[in-house]
């Protein structure tokens, strides 16, 4: 099977990259390299330093393509606040060429990587697919526009499509410096650097933290499935919480709070979906995976 890896150089990427080549799948990965690292791509992969924004330069690589995994983004809510220009043309108009292009090409299905930061805050949790969406970012806007085009060309073009909400995710390869980096990232950084960890508000903002191995899991089992086509969203969480406290102290350090900013109080994934539709459960529990991690940085 040959399979086409937006981002694949990327944090998830990556990872999903080097489960599809143990698989035995021959691997097409596109990265402009902006926030994905040369040192993450798997060398087995056919790597192509391109740019989804760039509908023509990339179109080719899709030619005989039977699954594409769509992963390129601008990542996080801050930043896509301070440029929602470049945030817009990357998630919106980037997702709408991999679209065209996958369309031209005849693939069989595109597995296209959503975010649960569409849901922003609501009155209920946990979180289902059938809620309807409040995103409170350019970024959580432009990955439920992701997901309307995702809907709209199965409708349209008969391309088969599958949109999946990832929750905070978390693993190997996560980026521990930069923009871009997320909050286990930050914290384990300061820590590495005996800095206090920052914590933003008071802490008591929760997140479903969801590993990067069952975050693949469910990215294969999206493509493989033959039923799940038409624009089908789907969580992609743990089904568990952790204030960002919690998190903080199972990491173990000094802390210090920063002035709060926009993100919604709570995310928690109803992940009953996915396994009703792809038979998907996660396996990763976050204080256990955190305790070996620490032990792999050095952290005390």
């Amino acid at each position: 099977m040959k399979t086409l890896v937006t981002g694949g150089a990327g944090f998830i990427g990556s990872n999903l990259v080097d489960a599809l080549i143990d698989d035995g799948n021959k691997v097409v990965v596109i990265d402009n390299l902006l926030t994905g690292k040369e040192d993450n791509l798997n060398i087995k992969a056919d790597f192509y330093k391109v740019d989804i924004r760039d509908l023509e330069a990339i179109k080719p690589l899709f030619i005989g393509v039977d699954y594409v995994f769509h992963l390129a983004a601008l990542a996080r809510v801050q930043p896509s606040i301070e440029d929602p220009i470049l945030f817009n043309d990357i998630n919106s108009n980037g997702t709408l060429n991999v679209l065209v292009a996958s369309r031209d090409a005849g693939v069989k299905k595109v597995v296209y990587s959503s975010s649960s930061s569409i849901y922003g805050n609501q009155e209920i949790m946990p979180l289902r697919e059938d809620m309807n969406p409040n995103p409170i970012s350019p970024y959580a806007l432009q990955k439920y526009v992701g997901e309307l085009y995702c809907k709209l060309f199965n409708e349209i073009y008969n391309l088969p499509t599958i949109s999946l909400r990832y929750f905070n995710v978390y693993g190997k390869h996560q980026a521990l410096e930069g923009a871009y980096c997320l909050v286990m990232g930050i914290f384990v950084n300061q820590r590495l650097n005996n800095k206090p960890m920052t914590i933003v508000g008071n802490g008591e903002q929760r997140r479903d933290f969801n590993s990067v191995i069952d975050v693949v899991k469910a990215n294969i089992l999206a493509a493989r499935n033959k039923d799940v086509k038409n624009g089908e969203i789907i969580n992609i969480g743990n089904g568990k919480n952790y204030s960002v406290n919690e998190l903080a102290k199972m990491i173990g350090g000094p802390i210090i709070n920063m002035p709060s900013r926009i993100e919604p109080k709570e995310t928690l994934a109803d992940n009953s979906l996915a396994y009703k539709l792809l038979g998907w459960r996660p396996i990763i529990e976050l204080p256990k995976w955190i305790k070996e991690y620490k032990k792999d940085m050095e952290l005390k």
